[in-house]
């Protein structure tokens, strides 16, 4: 079966509400609030985290740990940026070096405008040290770990699950 016009209808809607969401991310998260917007997701993924106050922060906005005391593994260092424009190499080289600094296992790199193309292209070496986090996948998480967020971050972020029948294509 074809996609039908419906089903270009419901991918619409699909997309039309992530683009409404992200504004309102953009809008409510900006600076350290988009810092305190992930930290609430690896808590709700589990991590136990620190989250260092606005201003300079020696390479690391969140330290998060597994664990009710964070002691455990795995141990990321994560850098939060909300900027508008994509975050380039050597700032993606100074998260590994605060991974180092802090003693963490991996690095989480936060990026709400996005990577410089020759980011990804370059990290295969670093594969097993550092992830990259684009809008894309930060809304992908807030999506997954929602419900399990703290209720003060739920009311400055007000969202409504909606389910709809899933078109399938046949061949």
């Amino acid at each position: 079966m074809p996609i039908t016009d419906e089903a270009a209808e419901d991918s619409n809607l699909e997309e039309l509400a992530h683009d409404q969401i992200a504004q309102l991310i953009a809008s409510r998260c900006k600076g350290h609030s988009l810092t305190r917007l992930v930290e609430a997701i690896l808590k709700a993924q589990g991590y136990t985290t620190y989250r260092s106050p606005e201003g300079a922060d020696g390479g690391a906005d969140i330290l998060a740990g597994a664990g009710p005391l964070g002691f455990g593994s795995p141990r990321l260092c994560v850098e939060v940026k909300s900027e508008t424009n994509p975050i380039d190499r050597p700032s993606v080289d100074k998260l590994l070096g605060a991974v180092a600094k802090f003693g963490a296992d991996e690095g989480l790199f936060v990026s709400w405008s996005g990577f410089k193309n020759n980011v990804q292209k370059e990290l295969a070496a670093s594969f097993f040290r550092v992830r990259l986090w684009t809008q894309k996948e930060l809304l992908e998480q807030l999506f997954a770990h929602y419900d399990r967020l703290d209720d003060d971050l739920k009311a400055e972020l007000p969202l409504k699950r909606i389910w709809t029948v899933a078109v399938q294509d046949e061949e």
